[in-house]
């Protein structure tokens, strides 16, 4: 056989295939738009992506400028004792973040420094410090409003902004870590509630559409843990409490979740005890932009330099 009939003869795979075309993850390190730690989801970003980040929150405080909204801001970390009662390790244990630091005396230094040198687990030297990673930009704005009593007889929207952890290692660069998320949440009556989801499912459609996005919005559920979290699930699903606007993202991966759409029932209303201005128990709803996840979807359907992309689209976002 000849050196050409060899060839022809390899396996897929073998000597002389072509490479792989590089992943997503891939293209944005490469164009220095997101930069590499040794944490997978753990990612630096650049000024463009940040200015894109800019633009797509000054779209949404103007689309949201009419809801009379508080505005409310945190640092990515809450109490403990907030956290716990927000029964986050009850359905979602597996996302969680806690924060630990070094509470021992100079023996204590002198061991955990030991431990360093060996190369040995060092952790243990550490401990609970009462603060938590914020794994939901809303979680912090509940124990505020409850701490004012009663909620105006109109009910009451906070507009928050926050990085959030949730523990979900991943090469998918639309699966961060820590990531932005922004929020208009909504409390007061259930009618109230539903109006208000119902309009930002609505203005969230539009603003994918003024982006030129490729989008659909179904019905969705949280990642509940375990054998009883699928039957939560399944309750979320079936009552429509969830849906979720998706876009195609990732390459050969279902569609990603950019936005979505809540209704949380009395949970929160009853866990902080929450009330209305009738005496009855607070219903909340909240409409989630993953301001990460809509940059990388920019990214993807419109190029890597924004200079390129449509004009309506850097309009939108306010002339990036």
């Amino acid at each position: 056989m000849d050196a050409h009939a060899l060839t022809e003869a390899l396996p897929l795979g073998g000597a002389g295939a072509a490479e792989p075309p590089p992943t997503y993850l891939e293209t944005l390190l490469a164009a220095g738009l997101l930069f590499e730690t040794d944490v997978r989801g753990l990612y630096g970003r650049s000024a463009v992506f940040e200015s894109i980040a800019d633009g797509l929150n000054a779209a949404i405080t103007r689309i949201g400028a009419d809801q009379q909204a508080e505005v409310l801001r945190f640092p990515p970390a809450m109490s403990q004792t907030d956290f716990e009662t927000s029964e986050y390790l009850k359905s979602f244990p597996q996302l969680a973040g806690t924060i630990h630091s070094f509470c021992g005396d100079e023996r204590g230094h002198r061991r955990l420094l030991a431990r360093i040198e060996d190369k040995q687990d060092w952790t243990d030297q550490q401990a609970p410090t009462g603060v938590v990673l914020t794994p939901a930009a809303c979680y912090p704005i509940y124990p505020v409003i409850a701490r004012r009593g009663p909620l105006p007889e109109a009910g009451k929207v906070v507009d928050v902004l926050s990085y959030c952890y949730r523990h979900e290692p991943s090469l998918e660069p639309t699966r961060m870590q820590m990531f932005r998320q922004r929020e208009y949440v909504c409390l007061g009556s259930p009618e109230r509630i539903v109006a208000f989801r119902q309009l930002w499912m609505d203005r969230g459609q539009q603003l994918g559409r003024d982006l030129q996005l490729p989008l659909e919005v179904d019905v969705a559920n949280d990642p509940f843990f375990g054998r009883g979290g699928k039957i939560v699930a399944d309750s979320q699903r079936e009552l429509k409490l969830k849906f979720e606007l998706l876009i195609p993202v990732n390459d050969g991966a279902s569609p990603t979740a950019c936005m979505s759409f809540n209704y949380h029932m009395d949970h929160f209303g009853a866990l902080w005890h929450i009330g209305l201005a009738d005496g009855g128990v607070a219903h909340t709803g909240c409409v989630g932009f993953g301001i990460e996840r809509l940059v990388l979807a920019l990214l993807k359907h419109h190029g890597l330099d924004p200079a390129n992309w449509p004009q309506a689209v850097r309009e939108t976002l306010g002339g990036v």
